[in-house]
């Protein structure tokens, strides 16, 4: 055979597109993973000690005045208009280094995008409760495939087997806030510690318990600072972006779940309601215990 006849029947990728689009995904694959790994070599040469309460506290101080429109308590007197979520996250990257957690439920991925612009590879901190939607769990995958960002799985100290066996089947039924301080609110304190400050997405339209949320705030619970880059967003917003970077959605959110969290204690929400009046539906319950 010839050098021209080899050539020849040598496969390019127009012969073969699907093997060429593999080849880009394994090189997409290959070039995260190693930024990725690159990323964490540099955190664990720069890591430094958290610093003190009193320390985050004051930093909690002027970012308020730095961040906060005219009327929010401690914003500065000459304060002309509220931070947008772009500079609150660049603020925090400026103050905290590598120093900060990301909390998704996976109802979306816009938080963790917004973050990842401006800090790729960040901690997002997914509380796996045991009880999620399928849907959230493949969101989770997708965000992880798919995004700049380094998911840090957050579990409770005992299975859903576990629990049952502790305190009966089923707690969630009998004795919800118990169950959501088992599986949400301890795991992600202790978690937390490790940390300066966490980005939550709160939004102040979601609920009237949310109606105040600042744009930076001192967690005492915790111990650390809680920034809600998103605060100032409306439902709508969240949407919009997500359309306009092809940002990772749950399927959920178009089948009557605007708020997503544990399947047992979530169901779909009429046309009308509050958006969150399908969490623990029937009960005298509105927060799981995280932002309160």
């Amino acid at each position: 055979m010839t050098t021209e006849q080899t050539t020849e029947q040598t496969p390019t990728p127009a012969d073969n597109p699907l093997a060429a689009l593999r080849a880009a995904a394994q090189a997409r694959t290959q070039a995260r993973a190693t930024a990725k790994a690159a990323d964490a070599e540099r955190r664990a040469a720069q890591a430094r000690p958290k610093r003190s309460a009193a320390e985050l506290r004051e930093i909690v101080r002027r970012g308020q005045a730095e961040l906060h429109g005219p009327g929010w308590p401690g914003a500065a007197p000459d304060a002309t208009r509220e931070a947008t979520a772009e500079e609150v996250v660049a603020w925090a990257v400026r103050e905290f280094g590598d120093s900060i957690a990301v909390a998704c439920s996976m109802a979306d991925a816009v938080l963790p995008h917004v973050v990842a612009a401006t800090k790729p590879w960040v901690d997002v901190l997914f509380l796996d409760t045991g009880y999620h939607f399928a849907e959230t769990y493949g969101t989770r995958d997708a965000v992880e495939t798919s995004m700049d960002v380094t998911i840090v799985d957050v579990t409770p100290k005992q299975t859903v087997a576990e629990q049952d066996a502790a305190h009966g089947k089923d707690l969630w039924s009998r004795d919800p806030g118990l169950c959501c301080a088992l599986r949400k609110v301890e795991p992600l304190h202790d978690r937390l510690a490790g940390y300066e400050v966490w980005v939550t997405g709160v939004r102040r339209d979601e609920a009237p318990t949310r109606t105040t949320t600042p744009l930076v705030t001192w967690d005492e619970k915790n111990g650390l600072v809680k920034i809600n880059p998103l605060a100032a967003w409306s439902f709508d917003e969240l949407l919009a972006y997500a359309t306009a970077h092809q940002v990772v959605l749950n399927p959920l959110l178009n089948d009557g779940y605007p708020s997503i969290g544990c399947a047992p204690c979530t169901r779909r929400v009429a046309p009308g309601e509050d958006p969150r009046a399908g969490r623990w539906a029937g009960l005298d319950k509105t927060e799981c215990g995280l932002h309160v």
